[in-house]
């Protein structure tokens, strides 16, 4: 990775380990964030620390996830998060404030700067040229305390662009294009380094939809330059002072290097249900949609906004779909009411929603059953949107907007006259709209709901593992197949005894009952288990279960991390063709596996139905420790 902004950014915060190729590294981080659904978790693990104030420069408590309060317990949660965050000295960002993402582009990030948060699209940061990495949350309250964060030294991909997107063309077809060549597991231990003469015709909202999506292929992390378009993007926000130029040096040496001329890019759409099954807009245009959004954390911002306004400009949505608009922040939302956007959806037919995730995260707008939703989204996993029978497509906003005018999946490319969009000078924003935490947060309590339990404790790893195998999944499992989102689901993510009864709810909801009664199991998974979203409940949940030792054929980097943090073994087949001896109910021993993790082997047998088969246990020696212990806040 010589001459690269990764290394530079990693050596400027390397704190422990060389940056050789597949060594584990820690790394000084600057800047956290979190967000509802997994920072109640967060704050109960920092609070069981007993630590004070929290370390890094910046560190911002958003609340995006959980806005529909049908009940008391999203509401509980946010007066605890508020409350954690006066007390624990943390910028509280109270509901309607927006998308993290958006919001802390926007407001707090800033060139050169690490940034760990956890969601896993933090990666959007990329787009200011922060090392921006998502991950479960006892990694962010360990990396709250002042601990490093700690990673595998990644692979750095060069994306070298040349040439302009032609109009109606954006950042989202860029990054389906990537998807559409290299799947959503490409990526997988490696940091996308964008860098070339065509970055400068890629405006913020679309390094921004590029970095965002990033992690759902796969990547760590994904960065662009900090040049002009990163300073002019600033200024507008009255942030200019917090510029610095941060170029890929001449002569960069990538592991691996792609070339990408944005004139060749045409407009694109993930099909369900995964983002990597991509197609061109024109060959869908015998879909039928009958919901059409825009907005959220991707494509929420106010070039992705207006150019839908101005597509939709003066017409009405067909008659037939539901149009709705999620701005990705309060800022982008005055911004674009103050550019006439709103009045522009609003007279079309359009739905304005309040700025945050909303059906991006399954919190309403589920689509009816047995029709097709085009959403500009990051993602569309099966039953992710709320509705089980879904069928959800991915889009850019000019794809989208042309689509609710047809009703039918339409390559914006027909619209006569394309928009122009001009960014206003100065954004619209007000620094009272975060709640900064008290100077003595000695004095401030922590309110508490009903609905939020203590952070359960788990014993250490025992000597020998004789379980049965409770499920076996296929490939590409996301996170929300192990542990759903949704209203039904998210009001108890402080409440893993509730929770828990939902894992693998959507895949076979006999599961935790017959978890329970086990008492002790193990799961089986194909290639890129656990991919998506950064949730640790997926990790967690199945802990409080009895989950011991999941064996896959390969794992997504974050929920690795996540099993690791919380003492399950994660085992990945030596031999592939393995997986077919595993079936639910199988009984499977892994003999002395303690001393084996202990003495630092990485052949690990494991026997099933009598037959030894071997797998791969690659960890660092700190990992170790921390399965050995039944999980890092045993070692804290």
């Amino acid at each position: 990775m010589k001459n690269t902004i990764t290394e530079k950014l990693l050596k400027e915060h390397l704190v422990e380990g060389d940056l050789v190729q597949g060594g584990e590294i820690g790394i000084r981080i600057d800047q956290t964030l979190t967000q509802d659904a997994t920072g109640t978790m967060v704050y109960l693990e920092f609070e069981s620390l007993d630590i004070a104030r929290v370390k890094p420069e910046v560190a911002v408590s958003y609340v995006d996830h959980n806005l529909v309060q049908t009940d008391s317990r999203n509401a509980d949660d946010h007066r605890f998060l508020q409350s954690c965050a006066a007390k624990f000295g943390v910028t509280f960002a109270p509901p309607g404030t927006g998308v993290s993402h958006h919001v802390h582009k926007e407001r707090f990030g800033i060139p050169g700067k690490t940034l760990l948060g956890s969601d896993s699209h933090t990666t959007t940061g990329g787009c200011l040229c922060m090392l921006a990495i998502g991950a479960g949350g006892a990694e962010i309250a360990m990396a709250m305390a002042g601990k490093p964060y700690h990673l595998v030294t990644p692979v750095v991909w060069g994306i070298h662009l040349t040439g302009a997107l032609r109009p109606m063309v954006s950042g989202k077809d860029v990054i389906l294009e990537l998807l559409r060549r290299y799947t959503c597991k490409g990526g997988v231990g490696k940091v996308a380094e964008f860098y070339g003469p065509g970055c400068m015709h890629l405006d913020m909202d679309s390094r921004s939809t590029i970095a965002n999506m990033a992690v759902d292929m796969g990547f760590t992390a994904a960065i662009f330059s900090s040049d002009e378009i990163t300073r002019d993007y600033l200024r507008r926000n009255g942030r200019e002072s917090v510029w610095s130029e941060i170029a890929t040096p001449p002569y960069p040496e990538f592991e691996e290097h792609t070339e990408l001329d944005l004139d060749a890019v045409v407009p694109l759409v993930a099909c369900p249900s995964n983002p990597d099954n991509v197609k061109t807009a024109a060959e869908l245009e015998h879909v039928t949609v009958q919901q059409v959004i825009v907005g959220s954390s991707c494509n929420g911002g106010f070039r992705d906004l207006m150019v839908a306004a101005k597509i939709v400009d003066g017409k009405l949505r067909n008659k037939s779909v539901s149009f709705e608009i999620n701005p990705g922040s309060q800022q982008t939302l005055e911004s674009v009411l103050e550019a006439d956007g709103v009045m522009m959806f609003i007279k079309a037919g359009a739905r304005v929603h309040q700025p945050g995730c909303l059906g991006c995260i399954g919190m309403g707008q589920a689509p009816a059953s047995g029709t097709v939703s085009l959403r500009t989204f990051p993602r569309n996993f099966k039953g992710r949107s709320g509705s089980k029978d879904d069928q959800v497509y991915l889009c850019s906003p000019e794809t989208a907007a042309a689509s609710a005018l047809t009703g039918h999946i339409t390559d914006p490319r027909t619209i006569e006259n394309p928009p122009v969009v001009v960014y206003p000078e100065r954004f619209s924003w007000r620094d009272e709209w975060f709640l900064k935490p008290e100077k003595d947060g000695s004095r401030v309590e922590i309110i508490r709901g009903p609905n939020i339990k203590p952070f359960p404790r788990f014993p250490a790893l025992e000597e020998t593992i004789d379980a049965e195998v409770l499920i076996k999944a296929g490939d590409n499992i996301s996170t929300d197949s192990i542990m759903p989102a949704g209203n039904r689901v998210l009001p108890y993510r402080s409440n893993i005894p509730a929770i828990s009864e939902f894992v693998f709810d959507q895949l076979d909801p006999g599961f935790a009952a017959r978890a329970k009664e086990k008492g002790a199991g193990v799961v089986i998974g194909g290639e890129n288990y656990g991919q998506g979203s950064s949730r640790e409940h997926a990790a967690l949940a199945p802990r409080f279960l009895g989950v011991r030792v999941k064996i896959v054929k390969s794992f997504a980097r974050i929920h690795r991390a996540n099993l690791i943090n919380f003492g399950i073994v994660p085992l990945a087949f030596a031999d592939p063709d393995d997986y077919g001896k595993f079936d639910q109910g199988s009984r499977v021993v892994l003999k002395d596996i303690r001393s084996l993790i202990s003495s630092g082997t990485s052949a690990i047998p494991v026997t099933v139905n009598g037959t030894v088969v071997m797998t791969r246990l690659e960890i660092s020696k700190r990992e170790r420790a921390m399965l050995v212990a039944g999980g890092i806040l045993n070692l804290a």
